[in-house]
């Protein structure tokens, strides 16, 4: 199971901040998870909450340069009602997969951008085919899992993130059968961290990433990868 630094190791430093991505890189996190919203001036800020100046966070690109060249990448798109605004031009798409693309194809492998926004992740699917999409959910309703499910694979997407606290053995071999990966978002308790484990997660998303790593037994990955099961 990957251990994904939840905004960079956001317990030892400030989330979503150079020192929080770069502590994850030195604690031996498989990659970090980042959010990035569009500025009131047409920038690319890394900001979980929507601010009164989001111009003055952290850009876009500063934060993915401190995640050096190792760790993966889940670059969380912000755009919706639900978390302070939806543009449905999702005018910010192109702009984060040219910033992904200007790292150059040696770095393809490393970007999984993931979103609570339906039409969003349609808008990546749209502009960049090739890279790797996930679907941000709290929820699947036992009922509706399968049709839910198919819609996610169908859809091209190679991943569902859901919250942690909804993850089962049997919701995880639903989305294995499909193609799907697993990574959890988000737990700090060791406990549980080796329940999801268990379980089959492919990735946890953890605000203590060594905390993680020691949790499952893990010695940091010089080569980190991000699963994606064959249908």
């Amino acid at each position: 199971m990957l251990v994904i630094a939840h905004r960079g190791a956001s317990v030892a430093a400030a989330e979503n901040t150079v020192d929080a991505f770069r502590l994850a890189d030195e604690f031996g996190a498989d990659g970090v998870e980042t959010d990035v919203r569009l500025s009131p001036r047409g920038r690319l800020v890394v900001s979980h909450d929507v601010v009164a100046d989001l111009d003055a966070m952290l850009p876009f690109a500063e934060g993915l340069d401190a995640c050096g060249d190792r760790m993966l990448v889940n670059v969380e798109i912000k755009n919706s009602v639900s978390d302070g605004g939806f543009d449905p031009t999702c005018e910010i798409v192109p702009l984060v997969v040219d910033e992904l693309d200007r790292r150059g194809a040696g770095h393809g492998h490393r970007w999984l951008v993931s979103s609570f926004s339906w039409a969003t992740l349609e808008a990546v699917r749209r502009v960049a085919p090739e890279l790797p999409t996930a679907w941000l959910c709290k929820v699947v309703d036992d009922a509706r899992r399968r049709e839910v499910l198919d819609r996610v694979a169908a859809a091209g997407h190679r991943a569902l993130h859901p919250w942690e606290g909804a993850v089962t053995d049997s919701l995880v071999a639903d989305c294995h059968a499909l193609g799907l990966a697993v990574n959890v978002w988000t737990s700090n308790d060791p406990t549980r961290l080796r329940t999801l484990d268990e379980l089959g997660a492919d990735g946890v998303c953890t605000d203590v990433p060594d905390v993680g790593l020691r949790a499952v037994g893990r010695s940091p990955a010089a080569t980190p990868r991000w699963t994606f099961h064959p249908a």
